[in-house]
């Protein structure tokens, strides 16, 4: 281990690690937690549009259409983020959704000709265009297994193959204090002269092999403040991922945590979270607007109906002084008001002085509210409401609070 891994695995948090005391402001890692699935075949879009809660053509309808321009590489669609649920609504799996470029805007192997001598598409409705005929996914490596056999079994006639390719391709994430930015692009602005990036001189390369399999930096699709996501070959280390700055995934997972956004069936309990409990339509992983997909009534009910009293929230675990206390909470204590003993929610995250819980909002964001672990009443809990919340998920408690 680093000695920056050292010192980086000691601190509070990760927000202190890369926000000062001379360690850097951004910091990278591999996903080992996480595992590529590709779906391949002329219905691959149309088959997942039918089963997740995301739509993948949502991002792309917006994208300029424009002809190849030699020496400049295709521009792939921005990733979404998705879930599959149970007939029943509850949560399966969520999945990172990435789409090569289509056809007619890669150049060939000389860098400046179309790749397939076709014309560029004008609108959504040439035919198509805003098809994926490929899809990569970045799905929960733990559960990758029984995710394939699920979609397997959903794929019934559909033209479309199912491969785990974690071999071939590795999920990085690069985060940190300094890494989000405000502007509108969707891919990393620093790579547009390095590797990947938009000033890349690529006339001696295919820009298919390049960005059409999502070699590049994007935006996280769920939240600015969770930095850049991609996935990369095997065998490269990504664009911008300096040696002293690449951190193990537990900083990442703190970060995470700091932020209230969970990730994966372990901290997302599978066949049982209500997806929009655990933020998914902050997270941008639900549309209502698009068709038909598994799970949906429950999901469509819920959010109309407006009335969320249970969500995740980001805790800091302290003792009666409020000093923080490390590995003194175990995921699966319950959380409990301190003076009548009533359940508030459930730790479903803990690493170091940090979790996550699904509480409920009226009592956690109570002003003086005072909650300990069941367990041990000497650990107290401090519920946080993250900054990205929309005002209207807390709205009407605060009003409430306001006349109590």
């Amino acid at each position: 281990m680093t000695p920056l891994a050292r010192r980086l695995l000691h601190a509070s948090s990760p927000a202190a690690a890369a926000a000062g005391g001379g360690e850097p402001g951004v910091l990278a890692c591999r996903l080992a937690s996480r595992a590529v699935v590709r779906f391949a075949g002329p219905e691959a879009g149309r088959f997942l549009r039918s089963l997740l809660t995301n739509d993948l053509l949502l991002s792309a309808s917006s994208q300029q259409r424009y002809a190849p321009t030699p020496n400049a590489p295709a521009r792939a669609p921005p990733p979404a983020y998705a879930a599959l649920l149970t007939p029943q609504g509850r949560f399966l799996y969520d999945l990172f959704l990435y789409r090569p470029p289509p056809p007619s805007q890669l150049l060939d192997r000389t860098g400046s000709a179309p790749l397939t001598g076709e014309r560029p598409k004008g609108n959504q409705e040439d035919e198509g265009e805003d098809e994926p005929g490929e899809v990569l996914a970045d799905v929960d490596a733990a559960e990758v297994d029984e995710l394939l056999a699920c979609f397997k079994r959903y794929r019934l006639r559909s033209k479309v193959e199912i491969d785990n390719v974690s071999k071939e391709f590795l999920c990085w994430q690069r985060f940190g204090r300094n890494v989000e930015h405000s502007g509108p692009s969707t891919q990393e602005p620093e790579a547009q002269s390095i590797g990947w990036g938009q000033g890349v001189d690529h006339a001696a390369e295919s820009a298919a092999q390049g960005n059409g399999h999502g070699w590049e930096w994007f935006k996280d699709p769920r939240l600015d403040c969770l930095g850049y996501r991609g996935i990369f070959p095997a065998n490269t280390i990504p664009p911008l991922v300096e040696s002293d700055k690449e951190a193990d995934e537990r900083h990442y997972l703190l970060w995470r945590i700091e932020n209230g956004v969970a990730e994966g069936s372990t901290e997302i309990p599978k066949g049982e979270a209500i997806p929009l409990e655990y933020n998914f339509a902050g997270l941008n992983a639900i549309s209502f607007e698009k068709g038909c997909y598994i799970g949906q009534e429950l999901i469509a009910r819920t959010h109309h109906r407006g009335v969320i009293r249970k969500r995740l929230m980001p805790l800091i675990f302290e003792d009666e002084n409020g000093q923080e206390l490390k590995q003194a909470v175990a995921p699966g204590s319950e959380v409990v008001d301190k003076e009548s003993g009533k359940k508030i929610g459930t730790v479903n995250t803990a690493l170091g002085s940090r979790g996550m819980g699904l509480l409920r909002l009226e009592e956690a964001l109570k002003q003086n509210s005072s909650l300990a672990i069941k367990d041990n009443r000497d650990v107290r809990v401090k519920a946080i409401k993250p900054d990205w919340w929309p005002v209207e998920w807390t709205q009407m408690l605060e009003q409430q609070s306001a006349v109590a």
